[in-house]
Order: C-alpha cells, then structure tokens, then sequence
C-alpha cells in the first residue's frame, strides 16, 4: 500500500496481489476491496454516466459509490467484496447493466 491507511489488517492476514486497472497492487488478504483501493491512492473508483467521480463513502454496503467491476462482473460493491490473490478490478467508468453485461 502506497499511502498511510487506517485500514489496516493484522501482519498474520498475509498479502495478496491483484490487478486494478493494469497496475499490480498488494494488500492484506482478506480486507474490503474498498479499503484496499482507498490505502493505495485514494482516488475515485467509479464515474456516473455524468462523469463525476465517486469512491467508497459508507463502507458498510449502503450508498453503492464503491461499485467497480470484479473480474468481469460490474456492479461488485468493493467494500463488500473482501481482497483475494489473483483478482483483476477495473474502474466501472458509466452505467453497466444490472446483470452484468456491456455497457448501457
């Protein structure tokens, strides 16, 4: 993780790589994804149809500003979804179907 976080997992969790946005990351397995994304920049990680960017608010699977696409399947809540090794994230960028699928 590149930047000081107060989410922070026990040194025994062990770390896990995965892919988000083409770019390796490691991180405690087993923490929210959410948590994860926000230790490493900080930045959004989804846009509205609008083009305004959201992250993870509510941590707790309330508000839906964390959705990103998890290896394939859009519309994944990241604080709900815990890091595990091998997993590739994207930014979902727009509206996505609600049952996975191209974009709307």
């Amino acid at each position: 993780m590149k930047i000081a976080s107060r989410f922070q997992a026990s040194p025994e969790s062990g770390a896990v790589q995965f892919q988000y946005d083409g770019e390796t990351l490691t991180a405690p397995a087993g923490i929210p994804l959410a948590a994860a994304l926000l230790a490493h920049s900080g930045g959004f990680s989804r846009q509205t149809a609008g083009g305004h960017d959201r992250t993870a608010f509510c941590m707790m699977g309330v508000c839906f500003d964390c959705l990103v696409e998890v290896d394939g399947i859009p519309n994944t809540q990241a604080c709900m979804t815990p890091v595990r090794g091998g997993m590739v994230v994207r930014r979902q960028i727009g509206l996505r179907r609600l049952k996975g699928g191209s974009d709307v």
